[in-house]
């Protein structure tokens, strides 16, 4: 119950952490900040808006909203998909990119701070197999 109720409020702490510190220093959302990255790790940085939804664990209504908020800031735009009309594409725009750049540096050093360097290097290993265990199995049982 201990390990169960640490999760809890270490996980909700940390998250209200990270997010008050990207709107404070940047004004945008940790969710924001995690659709950013994804796109910018892509090939042409652009996903299909349901692989975005399902990488970010949102549902694809919340996914939209963001998504709507991110192209009204000009760091996102929606493009159709040439091979499937009814695909959409989330496409970081250049103003994204460089949005993303500045915020990174900040973002990386706060994760450091709240989380990496409060572990040693087996914790780590520990946390990332354990939380990847986790992600694998409820996704495998997604209904």
């Amino acid at each position: 119950m201990e390990a169960w109720r640490n999760y809890i409020t270490g996980s909700a702490l940390l998250e209200y952490r990270l997010n008050r510190e990207l709107q404070s220093g940047h004004g945008v959302s940790l969710a924001d900040y995690e659709i950013l990255v994804r796109l910018s790790d892509r090939a042409e940085h652009r996903m299909r808006m349901s692989e975005l939804a399902s990488e970010v664990a949102h549902s694809k209504s919340r996914i939209s909203h963001q998504i709507r908020r991110l192209e009204r800031a000009e760091l996102v735009e929606r493009t159709e998909c040439p091979s499937d009309g009814r695909g959409v594409f989330a496409v970081l725009t250049e103003r994204g990119m460089e949005v993303l750049r500045g915020i990174a540096p900040d973002h990386v050093a706060s994760v450091r701070e709240h989380y990496v360097d409060l572990l040693d290097p087996e914790e780590q290993q520990v946390m990332a197999k354990v939380f990847g265990r986790l992600v694998d199995h409820l996704r495998d049982t997604e209904s």
